[in-house]
């Protein structure tokens, strides 16, 4: 497999701005096309047989996926005098902006990717191969979001990380409030 994963340029990050933006990632087949277009370029065909569904099911993913402008068509080639089009994300990284929600949108009710990682590590747990951790923190607001920004420079490291091996292996981070988790007071200290 190459080491360049993908084989096409795109963006670093974009931003989702819309609810249709939203809807589309929302929905874990279109989830899953994304992440295998992390490899590299794929037409329908090859997508189909990948997650072994209809060409015509992903057809209509993918097409979702485009409208929003998450894919695109990265490359065509001409088999039997037809153009078949090799399809590739925009960006290597999609998040929701702040901006999306603030103006009126919504996360759709099932969009909550530990959920999703939830499902997918419970082979790994149930066989000893899940590595995890959970930690908490009482840390001020500004602290968080320099945090975040380390972790999200991990984050993309991993999804530059080379396309090889014979197993894909899930990531998933968050950080997240937790409002009834209790603190200690503030210490009464006695000079003496």
């Amino acid at each position: 497999m190459s080491s360049n994963a993908p084989d096409y340029d795109l963006d670093e990050t974009v931003e989702l701005t819309t609810s249709e933006q939203v809807r589309a990632i929302s929905d874990p087949l279109r989830t899953t096309i994304l992440g295998l277009l992390h490899e590299r370029a794929a037409t329908v065909s090859e997508l189909a047989t990948a997650v072994k569904r209809p060409k015509s099911t992903v057809a209509h993913h993918v097409s979702v996926l485009a409208k929003a402008g998450l894919l695109r068509v990265v490359r065509t080639r001409k088999v039997r005098a037809i153009d078949e089009r090799y399809y590739g994300r925009s960006a290597r990284m999609f998040y929701v902006g702040l901006g999306h929600q603030e103006g009126g949108g919504s996360l759709p009710p099932d969009f909550n990717d530990f959920e999703t990682a939830a499902r997918e590590s419970a082979a790994a747990h149930s066989l000893g191969q899940l590595r995890q951790f959970i930690r908490r923190a009482r840390i001020a607001e500004a602290q968080a979001d320099e945090f975040w920004e380390r972790i999200e420079q991990v984050v993309h490291e991993f999804d530059r990380l080379p396309r090889s091996g014979e197993k894909v292996h899930g990531f998933a981070v968050g950080m997240y409030p937790i409002p009834d988790y209790p603190t200690l007071p503030p210490e009464n200290r006695v000079e003496g």
